[in-house]
């Protein structure tokens, strides 16, 4: 499918590097050297010294597909879109006209809503998600295909558009459930979990780590149950926790109970939040002692693996809004 484009005014903008074109693209240099890699978006010029270069037809190619990424398409079939867009064979286009270009054609094949029809062969099916979105079957489709970059991209874009809550309850979590409902009908795609699960993580912790100036000088304990493997929530609580300027520590995965103790009074938080997806430990009798703390923390727990039976000055969470308000609570924000 061809869909073609005209430019307007022409002004000098030629013979980019790898470096340049990343930074007015919005990707990291590795990114294009993937894509040209991966899905032949590869620079047409060369310099006298035989080095790569962008012209301004390759750079309206690359903002035309990662439009299309960010809007939720897979990467592969984003090239696809962005290879087989006509666009004119010229030397100079202002800034100005590559943005009007990349609009125009990138609005055409969302309005022919190629998120949900594969532009190549042997793409990864979309999963079928109630009440789902072009963005959340784009997503699904990233994470069958195995494609890191473009969830990646996905997430991120979602988190700095939307925010992390949003993001997880809205987009994240029903593609979650669902890769994790085939997985249990079929025993099949715990690939594409895992390489969600990772994005998921490495996003959230971006976000986590830009956090400047928090709110609390003492920080919020994030942490697994004993013998539990998931981190995946820590990670995005610590993100919204982050959104909202709160500071929290991440300890991970099968985290014991003498350990967590030991860290609570190394540390001094303000609240702690423990998660078990599968069955917990009985909670041993030490963490009554914390009460006589002072300051005292406030104890959290969250996940499926918790029963109603808890220490009296333990409180449950569910959601992740709930827990975000919660948490920020106790902090005073």
């Amino acid at each position: 499918m061809n869909t073609e484009v005209l430019p307007g005014d022409e002004a000098t903008f030629v013979g980019l590097t790898v470096a340049m074109v990343a930074s007015r693209v919005g990707v990291a240099p590795a990114t294009l050297r993937t894509w040209e890699r991966r899905y032949g978006m590869s620079p047409s010029q060369r310099s006298e010294g035989g080095h790569r270069r962008y012209c301004s037809t390759d750079i309206v190619r690359l903002e035309i597909m990662r439009r299309l990424v960010l809007s939720g398409m897979p990467a592969g079939d984003a090239a696809r879109a962005a290879l087989e867009s006509k666009i004119p064979d010229v030397s100079m286009i202002s800034p100005v006209d590559i943005e009007q270009i990349v609009l125009r054609v990138s609005e055409i094949f969302k309005t022919l809503d190629c998120h949900t029809t594969s532009l190549h062969p042997g793409g990864g099916a979309v999963l079928s998600i109630a009440g789902s979105n072009a963005i959340a079957r784009g997503l699904s489709k990233a994470a069958s295909s195995l494609d890191s970059e473009s969830c990646n991209q996905i997430i991120t874009q979602n988190i700095n558009e939307k925010g992390v809550v949003w993001t997880w309850e809205n987009l994240i979590s029903k593609v979650i459930c669902a890769l994790g409902e085939r997985w249990a009908k079929t025993g099949q795609g715990i690939e594409a979990e895992h390489i969600l699960s990772e994005s998921i993580i490495g996003q959230m912790k971006l976000k986590a780590e830009q956090l400047l100036n928090p709110v609390n000088s003492r920080p919020i304990i994030l942490a697994s149950a004993p013998g539990e493997l998931h981190t995946l929530p820590q990670y995005v609580v610590a993100a919204a926790l982050a959104e909202r300027r709160i500071r929290s520590r991440v300890l991970g995965a099968r985290v014991p109970y003498d350990s967590l103790l030991s860290s609570i009074e190394k540390l001094s938080p303000a609240a702690v939040l423990i998660w078990a997806q599968f069955e917990a430990e009985k909670i041993p009798a030490d963490f009554q002692e914390l009460e006589k703390l002072r300051p005292a923390p406030t104890i959290f727990v969250a996940g499926p693996g918790w029963s109603n039976e808890l220490p009296r000055n333990f409180k449950k969470v569910n959601d992740l809004t709930s827990t975000v308000t919660a948490l920020g609570n106790v902090v005073g924000f």
